[in-house]
């Protein structure tokens, strides 16, 4: 167990925190967890290891897959460009960008969508046509599988599309803008949505990018992927990704336009559309961030990420001024949702969004 904290650890709630959650990771089966928590902008991090595996790097410094978690930092940063008048939530993507892999019959389907019914997850577009890590990707046909503006249904393939929008737009690679607006400027140095960062060469994800582990606990490697994709590979750490909250969630940017933009509830989020479940409606979706109405906490903002053998999370609850932000290298990840948020919210009854997360169809 490997534990460190910017803040005094001498404290029994510390204590009894991290010795629950050494506890949970091994009830769990997960080799290794990553958690940052805040509370009155004050953070305390916490490592921990199960069954002998060794973290790749010191303390802290691990690099792990952010998954789907890359998807609100993407959403930031357009909504930083929209904020600038670089982009119109509301126009037209084809304006800026013809979508060259959908079905050409479904030329006025794809007319309609905007920034703000993909951020929101209203394209109807799939998921992803075939593994987006593959080398047919790029080049593969895409179908709706709804109307736009009709329904969530949650899309990677959409999320891309905008990113090759901005791309144009910016006339920079993703990277690039990722380090310009958000990495660099709150010191998020080990974060990337490549392999590596350029501006510092030191930073070697070959020997600190964590290895993933399937539900069998088998070593699946660290999974590098070819490009970057602002919908999924996205690598950081549990510190350098709470500073990004921090200042999303800070007191200056509150009531500025990309957090009103960000946080406000845009659709329900009903995430198997044959199927609605007792969860869904508590779940709605913002523009890149998932909220849920909760009786105890009131409004709490999330995203989960599920890279098969990575999985994140991150909730914050503003009516507690808190947040926390996990990273973990397994497939097993998100079954101790239930068990870790009641360590840090005090929430007696579980959380609507494990439920959105975890219950099958």
């Amino acid at each position: 167990m490997y534990t460190f904290s910017s803040c005094n650890h001498n404290n029994t709630d510390y204590y009894k925190t991290e010795t629950h959650i050494d506890s949970i990771i091994g009830t769990a089966s997960i080799p290794m967890i990553q958690l940052a928590y805040t509370h009155n902008n004050k953070t305390q991090l916490f490592e921990a290891t199960h069954d002998q595996f060794a973290p790749p790097a010191a303390p802290g410094q691990s690099v792990f897959q952010a998954a789907s978690l890359s998807k609100t930092i993407f959403a930031y940063i357009v909504l930083k460009m929209a904020e600038k008048g670089q982009i119109d939530l509301d126009k037209p993507l084809s304006n800026y960008l013809e979508p060259h892999r959908i079905d050409h019959s479904q030329k006025d389907w794809a007319n309609a969508l905007t920034a703000k019914i993909v951020l929101s997850h209203r394209s109807g577009l799939p998921n992803w046509s075939i593994s987006p890590s593959s080398d047919l990707w790029p080049d593969s046909k895409l179908k709706f599988r709804f109307k736009p503006d009709s329904t969530f249904s949650y899309s990677g393939e959409a999320y891309f599309y905008l990113q090759q929008v901005i791309e144009k737009i910016s006339n920079k690679p993703l990277e690039q803008l990722a380090r310009e607006i958000v990495f660099i400027p709150l010191g998020m140095n080990s974060t990337s949505y490549q392999w590596g960062r350029q501006d510092i060469p030191s930073l070697d994800y070959d020997s600190i990018a964590v290895d993933g582990f399937d539900n069998d606990g088998v070593n699946q490697g660290k999974g590098r992927h070819p490009r970057a994709n602002c919908a999924y590979t996205l690598r950081t750490t549990a510190s350098d990704y709470s500073k990004f909250l921090c200042d999303l969630f800070g007191q200056d940017s509150k009531n500025g336009y990309v957090y009103n933009q960000l946080l406000k509830p845009t659709t329900t989020a009903q995430r198997y559309p044959q199927q609605k479940r007792m969860c869904d409606n508590n779940i709605h979706w913002g523009l890149g961030i998932g909220i849920e109405e909760n009786e105890q906490l009131g409004r709490i903002y999330f995203h989960w990420g599920d890279n098969g053998s990575f999985k994140a999370l991150f909730i914050v609850v503003p009516s507690q001024n808190k947040h926390f932000v996990y990273f973990t290298n397994s497939a097993r990840g998100h079954s101790i949702i239930d068990n870790i948020t009641p360590l840090f919210f005090d929430n007696t009854k579980p959380l609507a969004l494990s439920a959105w997360i975890n219950e099958p169809v």
